[in-house]
């Protein structure tokens, strides 16, 4: 499939895609419409274990989201309220958080490599994925929509909250605070801090370390970590024990397993 606004490129095991749209690099809905269908089309890609995204734009992963598209969305809001026959919005179908959404229910692992500052929507996409590795400079992140009368509306409220508590989650987005690299990795934003001059090559080794492990193994834990923290400790500790038993009957567990007690090397993981 032909994308306007993605870039992709796959080798073993591992899909990059750059995002770009220039010259702002923000994210439009034509952009999370696609975004949405690959993710689709790259699901159904037996080969493929893990999504690279990043930013085309220098020193931008993505800028925000397009304000200009939210101040049409509030134009016509208001018109519909006031009992205006405004015709209603007809765009892309797939929005930023069916995009969120989706990343984190698929088996595959997702890593947004942010290669500069991102904002808003920027950073609610990547609190999406599974892994956020930060290109350390003079950049910034947050969630600052309360500063334009709105909230983040990619599902920032929610994730920010679960992954740092409510309290800390409150002062950062009712404030609009952004910050650097290196708060948002002692804050636990990002998960890796990664060297300027050679992000690129740590990424893709990061992602390739990643894509050698067992992909039945890594789905299995990301199902439950993501499901069960939504869980009590005893449905959580079910749902756990339900795909560890999985788990061990696959031909990669077994094999693994043997060879650990002989003392080799594993062999390659061939995801059954």
């Amino acid at each position: 499939m032909d994308y306007k606004f993605l870039s992709i490129e796959k080798r073993d095991h591992i899909a990059t895609c750059v995002m770009s749209n220039p010259p702002t690099h923000t994210m439009v809905a034509e952009e999370a419409n696609e975004l949405y269908l690959f993710l689709e089309a790259i699901e159904e890609d037996a080969d493929t274990r893990v999504i690279v995204f990043t930013g085309a734009g220098e020193d931008v992963f993505i800028k925000h989201y397009e304000v200009g598209e939210l101040s049409k969305a509030s134009d016509t809001a208001i018109d519909q309220t006031a009992g205006s026959a405004a015709e209603p919005s007809r765009g892309p179908s797939h929005g930023l958080r069916e995009v969120i959404v989706k990343m984190e229910s698929m088996d595959l692992m997702t890593i947004a490599a942010i290669n500069g500052s991102t904002m808003g929507g920027g950073l609610e996409f990547a609190l999406g994925c599974d892994f956020r590795l930060q290109r350390q400079g003079r950049f910034r992140l947050g969630l600052p929509e309360t500063g334009v009368g709105i909230l983040p509306g990619g599902g920032g409220t929610q994730r920010l909250a679960r992954m740092l508590g409510t309290a800390k989650a409150l002062d950062l987005i009712l404030l609009g605070q952004t910050y650097s690299p290196d708060e948002a990795f002692e804050m636990g934003i990002v998960s890796r801090l990664m060297s300027n001059e050679h992000f690129s090559q740590d990424v893709a080794d990061f992602a390739a370390t990643l894509a050698k492990r067992a992909p039945r193994a890594l789905a299995n834990a990301k199902r439950a970590i993501r499901e069960g923290i939504e869980m009590s400790l005893e449905d959580g500790l079910t749902l756990e024990g339900g795909l560890f038993a999985e788990l061990l009957e696959t031909e990669d567990a077994a094999l693994a397993m043997k060879a650990l007690l002989a003392g080799e090397d594993p062999p390659e993981f061939k995801g059954r």
